[in-house]
Order: structure tokens, then sequence, then C-alpha cells
């Protein structure tokens, strides 16, 4: 089942829907302003909080953490000692851990669990370049965790740049 994902919201405290294939609302997005941390929940149609996806704070890397009904769920990270420069681990609470790389920035990745694809996450299928597909492959697969993952990765992707783009110093001519 495809999930069609809005990529308008960068800002906390905005919300927006993930729609499923046939338009329907599946996922509320809602971005919880005036916060310390930044914090989202994923709700269900009817306002039930399904993930709680938080900001880990003080921590020597960025990390997210994915609740549900007040328990920890998962952590993603970027996985370092890579060779690819898009690549994030998701480590579940029971320690089992989800493989996600790709072009995260370009919304172009995917979502494994030892060697096997649970998500893909495209925009290839979409005119429209606000929006890119969750394409949850395995029927059997937790759809609300893998669209958490995939926003909180491309969150963390997007902030990385941001903190990552700062000016250089350009020297002045030699005079001569």
């Amino acid at each position: 089942m495809k999930y069609l994902v809005r990529d308008k919201m960068l800002a906390i405290g905005d919300d927006y829907w993930v729609e499923d294939e046939d338009g329907r609302h599946a996922f509320l997005v809602d971005g919880k302003a005036l916060r310390f941390r930044d914090t989202l929940e994923l709700k269900d149609p009817d306002g039930r909080i399904l993930i709680t996806l938080r900001e880990k704070l003080f921590t020597l890397r960025d990390a997210m953490t994915l609740e549900r009904e007040e328990r920890r769920l998962a952590v993603i990270r970027r996985k370092r000692l890579s060779l690819l420069r898009n690549h994030f681990r998701v480590t579940m609470a029971e320690g089992t851990e989800l493989d996600v790389s790709g072009r995260i920035l370009d919304r172009e990745f995917k979502v494994e669990y030892d060697g096997e694809l649970l998500a893909l996450i495209s925009r290839q299928w979409y005119r429209v370049r606000e929006t890119y597909a969750v394409d949850v492959v395995r029927e059997d697969a937790d759809a609300a965790l893998l669209v958490a993952v995939a926003v909180c990765v491309i969150r963390m992707a997007e902030k990385e740049r941001e903190d990552g783009v700062r000016p250089v110093p350009v020297p002045a001519p030699a005079p001569g």
C-alpha cells in the first residue's frame, strides 16, 4: 500500500495529512509547537496517537526516538562507518535493526530488515514536487512505523544539511 506524504511541512507546529493511495486520510502528522525539542505525533484519522516522534537531546550525535503508548519503540541514528552518506539505522526496542539507505534528501530511499525490503520511499511516482510516497511492500509490516521512520529520517537529514551549511570565510585578495 502506498501512502502519500505532502512534504511542505518544515516548521514545528505545522500539521499535515498522509493519505493512502485512494486519497483517504490515513495518518495525521501533528507538529507540536512550543516544545523544547522537536516533537511530532503520528495520529490515526480519529485523532488517536499511534507514534510519538521526539528529537533526542544531549546525545553526541543526532537521534530521534519513536514511542508508542509512552514506551520507546525505536531510536533512529545516522549509521556511522558506512560507505553510504545517506544511511540510517533504526534500532527497535527489542534489539532488531532496520536499515535505511538511499538519497534521503531526494526522497529516494528504502527501509530494509535483514536484507528484506519493507518500504520504498520515492518521489518518482508523482509530478507534484512536495509529494513523496511511502510504499509499504510487506502487507504484514507496521505502516505507521514505516511512515514515522521516513518522516524522521528526512527531518534528520534536512536538519544536518541546515546545520552543516555555514558560510566559509573567503580571504581577501592580496594587494598587488
